[in-house]
């Protein structure tokens, strides 16, 4: 690995490390927001949501566009908006302001995120290359996700809100300077090449209302007319999106990409285990928190040494896994242990021990830390060259989805099953155990879910996929 391709990594792992962070340092941040600000209770949501709806819903789109213009052009684009936006929004003085910044906040981190794997593979060729960067990239999602609420505690605390958008800043700055300097140029394939504009907007509109609409679910319900309504035109745009792609003469989304297995079943698996590892990362919290009455601080601690294992497994052993088993096995014994932790979980009492209780959990979802590196490297195996941006815009839209709607399945699940053993004259702490014991059973049915769609559709990649109609055969090879 020459220096340059060594330093395209630590640009790329360092943007993708404050994507991930500004997704959750927001929220910690959230009360000394709506004091300063003014915000009602349901505005507040909107800092959040404008984010994720811009992010998810563009993702695809910006993953294309930048096979079409250059994924170069397009990762630097992204960062300087996302900078700009930053900055917007820790100078906001008002709702409107900060909701719109985050909304292009979320579009600039679309632009960047979506051909950042795209950018990688094209660089990493060689399959222990590959797979040591993947393992890198997938550090840095593991650190993100870790930190992100504690630095956001501690600007917060030690200078006030603003700060966490403009530490954005100088570290924007840096990104777009270095990746001048470290990423190669490619010209792309030309707007001519796929300026499907019917399909962008398809597309674009059916992901932004479909996130929405998931995001709202915990508010209105899944039987609410506005659930089933919105739900309904968002799935109509998506299926006009793929009718328009099979008959579009430069289609935004050329459905070959889905032929290889590899891609189609790395994103179904990642969307099950992503909606049921976000029962770990929240509902554990609001278990340790809400029935054994622990602090932020103690549920913090209490969840590292999960975070640890998951981000040493993600950098220093999965690579070598990947090499030595393939990325198929690995992938199948992470599965394997995260579907023993949430198990695991089905049984919390009321009272716990951490040692007896949790501990064990805790390790047992180290499993993350082998997943994440071979779903990527999996999702990524089919795709030709200059379909990369593509594949890398789907994977991330797929785990952005897989997110969102782990949050509203399982929150809500879990309510209504302690509204029910409420009204049946249980304790607040009994009945919110058991609402969250449905939560992680139904985690545990979607891990089983990933496992056997893993057994079944992925198979070990070969070597990477070229550009051209040889590509096309290979893709479409089960």
């Amino acid at each position: 690995m020459s220096h340059s391709p060594r330093l395209a990594l630590a640009v790329l792992s360092a943007a993708s490390l404050m994507t991930i962070l500004d997704g959750s340092i927001v929220t910690v941040a959230m009360p000394a927001i709506q004091r300063d600000l003014g915000f009602t209770p349901a505005g507040l949501s909107w800092t959040v949501n404008a984010y994720l709806i811009a992010f998810g819903g563009l993702l695809l789109l910006a993953g294309r566009l930048g096979d079409l213009i250059g994924r170069r052009a397009m990762f630097l684009a992204g960062n300087a908006v996302f900078t700009a936006a930053s900055l917007l929004a820790g100078a906001a003085t008002g709702p409107g302001l900060l909701i719109a910044a985050r909304f292009l906040q979320g579009m600039g981190s679309a632009m960047a995120s979506a051909v950042v794997l795209g950018i990688l593979v094209t660089l990493f060729t060689g399959p222990g290359e590959r797979a040591k960067a993947i393992g890198v990239f997938s550090f840095t999602g593991a650190a993100g996700a870790s930190i992100g609420q504690v630095l956001g505690g501690v600007l917060t605390d030690a200078l006030s809100w603003h700060w966490i958008f403009f530490i954005n800043v100088p570290i924007g700055l840096a990104t777009v300077a270095l990746a001048l300097r470290a990423l190669p140029a490619d010209r792309g394939l030309g707007l001519a090449s796929g300026a499907d504009v019917l399909g962008a907007a398809l597309v674009t509109a059916g992901l932004m209302l479909g996130i929405y609409t998931v995001v709202k679910i915990e508010e209105y319900g899944w039987l609410a007319g506005h659930t089933l309504g919105l739900g309904a035109v968002s799935a109509a745009l998506l299926a006009a999106f793929f009718v328009r792609q099979t008959r579009a003469r430069t289609p935004l989304m050329p459905l070959r990409v889905l032929r290889s297995r590899n891609v189609s079943g790395a994103n179904l698996v990642q969307m099950l285990a992503l909606s049921a590892m976000f029962a770990f990362q929240i509902i554990v919290a609001l278990y340790m928190q809400k029935v054994l009455q622990y602090g932020a601080l103690a549920t913090g601690l209490a969840m590292l040494p999960a975070a640890v294992l998951i981000g040493g497994l993600s950098l220093f052993v999965s690579a070598r896994l990947n090499t030595r088993f393939g990325e198929r096995a690995v992938l199948v014994a992470g599965l394997a242990l995260l579907l023993a932790a949430m198990g695991w979980l089905t049984r919390v009492p009321v009272q716990a021990s951490y040692v007896t209780d949790l501990l064990p959990v805790m390790l047992l979802i180290a499993g993350g830390g082998l997943v994440l590196p071979a779903l990527a490297a999996l999702g990524m195996s089919g795709a030709r060259a200059d379909d990369a941006g593509l594949a890398s815009g789907l994977f991330n839209t797929t785990q952005q989805i897989g997110m969102a709607l782990g949050v509203a399945v399982l929150s809500t699940l879990a309510a209504s099953r302690t509204g029910t053993l409420l009204a049946a004259g249980a304790s607040e702490a009994a009945a919110l155990t058991g609402g969250y014991r449905l939560a992680f059973a139904v985690a545990a049915g979607l891990l089983a879910a990933a496992l056997v769609v893993s057994l079944a559709v992925l198979r070990r990649p070969a070597a990477p996929a070229p550009a051209g109609d040889e590509a096309d055969a290979l893709a479409a090879t089960p």
